[in-house]
């Protein structure tokens, strides 16, 4: 089989495509023939050596990729999933950019017969993120007021599909002008460009506040969403994109320690005095939620068969080619996913 491997982290040239044995799959699994990898800002900040979760539960040579899309190719003895020949997506735990992978078969699910590979297999970590941020952490209610940076990428355009199915009113911030029309097809109720007066202008749309704060920014942007949030709000940190170099490929040492100084600490006492919360997670470091997760990755495919949520915008790239798609993902000029085709 193929896979793209990462043997020391370093800049785009350390995406090596490979060959390995093919895989088979043991107690309980699934072997699929990769079809399409999404590739998320995870990868690319696993590639640069950042990514805790990457060091501590693999370690280098690593494969990244957590989200697959294929065919099923053979059932391991036990499994009890898709049969042989079926379209199906997939979540994985590194290991997404190769042409052959066995999961297991509660993370593998069938692929609706109008639904392209392309489109699925950037359909599952960005959306699961987003899910688990709004049901399980944050639970905003209806007429709540959420703003969501990075409005138009992967995550964020999830975040506002279902933050407006839950019936809250969305605020999209997004980095160009050529992301707003983006953003506002997705549910975005007012769409800003990311400029020094932002937080100004945010003020005038929502000057009691904000009920939720969706950041995947981090550093100096965190204090500016607690600030601004409403009595009762709550700010939810899932990124420090920020905090990284776009389409350089490599971090700056000296940036990352200027934004890890300015990235706020929130004293306990100040958040009970502020009636406000601070939330955050990495699903990377949830396996032991694979069946919530698995749980929720199966009601979000109901809501997209019923149309009330739909699948982002997709731009390919060669499987061979995936030191472009991770220099696109990382200048910020992107909209929806990214997707290596095999």
């Amino acid at each position: 089989m193929k896979q793209i491997v990462i043997e020391r982290p370093g800049g785009y040239h350390k995406l090596r495509v490979g060959s390995a044995p093919d895989p088979a799959p043991g107690e309980g699994e699934v072997l699929v023939d990769v079809a399409a990898a999404g590739v998320n800002f995870a990868d690319c900040i696993i590639r640069m050596g950042l990514y805790a979760s990457a060091k501590e539960l693999v370690g280098y040579p690593i494969t990244p990729g957590f989200e697959v899309a294929g065919t099923v190719a053979a059932l391991g003895p036990g499994a009890r999933g898709p049969s042989p020949g079926t379209r199906v997506m997939g979540l994985t735990l590194f290991g997404g950019y190769a042409s052959k992978i066995c999961l297991p078969a509660n993370q593998v699910f069938p692929i609706p017969d109008d639904l392209a590979m392309e489109a699925a297999a950037g359909f599952p970590t960005v959306f699961l993120t987003a899910w688990y941020a709004l049901h399980e952490l944050a639970h905003p209610h209806p007429g709540d007021l959420v703003l969501v940076h990075s409005a138009a990428g992967g995550v964020g355009g999830a975040l506002l599909q279902l933050a407006r199915r839950l019936e809250c009113r969305v605020i999209g911030v997004v980095g160009s002008d050529s992301k707003v029309e983006t953003a506002r097809s997705l549910g975005a109720e007012h769409v800003l460009v990311r400029t020094p007066d932002l937080w100004q202008r945010l003020e005038k749309i929502a000057p009691a506040g904000f009920d939720l704060v969706l950041d995947a920014n981090g550093g100096p942007s965190l204090r500016h969403g607690y600030r601004h949030l409403a009595p009762g709000g709550k700010l939810l940190a899932y990124g420090f994109h920020t905090m990284l170099p776009k389409g350089r490929g490599r971090p700056s040492w000296s940036k990352l320690l200027l934004d890890y100084l300015r990235t706020p600490r929130f004293n306990p006492l100040d958040l009970t005095r502020d009636n406000r919360s601070i939330l955050a997670f990495n699903l990377s470091f949830m396996s032991e939620k694979a069946d919530l997760l698995s749980r929720g990755l199966r009601d979000m495919l109901d809501w997209l068969a019923t149309g009330e949520i739909r699948t982002l915008p997709v731009t390919t790239h060669p499987f061979e080619d995936v030191a472009a798609a991770h220099r696109s993902l990382e200048t910020g000029a992107t909209v929806g996913k990214q997707v290596l085709v095999i």
